[in-house]
């Protein structure tokens, strides 16, 4: 068997030996009654690092999100959301099956939407609409090729839904990543929001976890959230360790990731496939390829590829998604573009 080369997300990497000890030797309590220490200890971090009151960990990003949103909204309500936006497209529907709301979505740069946009998608006052009351930013975003916001882009948004009332959630599943990109702190980043969601398990290699930051009484709110769709934790300092290891060691490694996502888009273009974006704009370690009709069938180049080590996910409308992370080396880069080469006969 060669050796496999995962590109299908940065979810599938593995947690470092440091991870594993560290959770090996967790001191834990019960978080229900607010006993256990490393939890404590993750949410006081995550407080500090994004400058604000308060933090809480939860099993997944998209559980972030509900409570997050659920905490912000009434039913009845509406929310803007970028079209191709993580929220609206790949957690469920929670937002109509949970939170009763309305979704308004708007088409984005690259996934980022305008002041003018958010401006205009916000309902009318009157009693045939859903009021809004809550704008989801996405950063990066996933489905624009782990494009990034920046801070004065955020800030535009931030006044302009403060404007209008709004609160504005982020979706910071890789915030991480866009801050490295940029380089500056995910406190400036987030400054201007009013809730932000951190995944653990995806750049930053956890096997498990997620965190919600903002003030402390959307916090507190969150908490009653996250009881209520399951998410209530005991001893869960288990898992919360791996994320303090994962703030501590693997932020700044980022960058390699970044580096390889751009060199292999390079190799992919090479190879004659369509970029969403030119190798150079690649912002973070996500990649959009297209097969093109003439050089193989994008089923068939898939499958191919896994007989050869190389995986990644099914395409959708010829088009495939390779995400790089910590355990896919340079080496590794090179090898699979050497992979796509071979499979494609070039």
């Amino acid at each position: 068997m060669p050796q496999v080369i995962n590109l299908r997300s940065d979810t599938v990497s593995q947690p470092t030996d440091a991870m594993r000890r560290a959770m090996a030797e967790a001191e834990v309590g019960d978080d229900y009654y607010r006993q256990d220490p490393t939890v404590i200890a993750i949410e006081e971090k995550a407080a500090e690092l994004f400058g604000k009151e308060a933090a809480m960990f939860v099993f997944s990003a998209t559980m972030a999100n509900v409570v997050s949103v659920l905490s912000q909204t009434k039913r009845g309500q509406s929310v803007i959301l970028e079209a191709s936006s993580h929220i609206y497209n790949n957690e469920a529907g929670f937002l109509a099956a949970f939170g009763g709301l309305t979704p308004r979505t708007v088409e984005g740069d690259r996934g980022r939407m305008s002041p003018a946009q958010v401006e205009a998608a916000v309902f009318p006052p009157a009693v045939l609409h859903p009021q809004t009351s809550l704008l989801c930013l996405e950063n990066t975003h996933n489905f624009a090729g782990g494009a990034c916001l920046s801070v004065e882009q955020t800030k535009a948004l931030a006044d302009t839904a403060s404007f209008l009332g709004l609160k504005i959630h982020l979706d910071g599943a890789r915030i991480f990543n866009s801050a490295v990109a940029q380089g500056v702190s995910v406190k400036e980043l987030t400054a201007d929001v009013d809730s932000v969601t951190v995944c653990l398990t995806k750049g930053l290699g956890c096997p498990v976890g997620a965190l919600v930051v903002g003030r402390e009484v959307f916090v507190a709110d969150a908490r009653r959230w996250r009881q209520a769709v399951g998410g209530g934790m005991r001893q869960a300092g288990v898992i919360a360790a791996a994320g303090i290891v994962a703030l501590e060691t693997m932020v700044d490694r980022l960058a390699e990731d970044h580096a390889n996502a751009r060199r292999l888009a390079a190799l992919l273009a090479e190879a004659g496939l369509i970029l969403d974006f030119p190798p150079d704009e690649v912002e973070t370690n996500i990649v959009f390829a297209e097969i093109p009709v003439e050089l193989m069938d994008a089923e068939e180049f898939v499958t191919r590829l896994a007989a050869e080590g190389v995986r990644v996910n099914p395409p959708r409308d010829r088009r495939i998604r390779l995400i790089t992370h910590h355990n896919v080396s340079a080496d590794d880069i090179e090898a699979a573009g050497a992979v796509v080469r071979r499979v494609l006969g070039r």
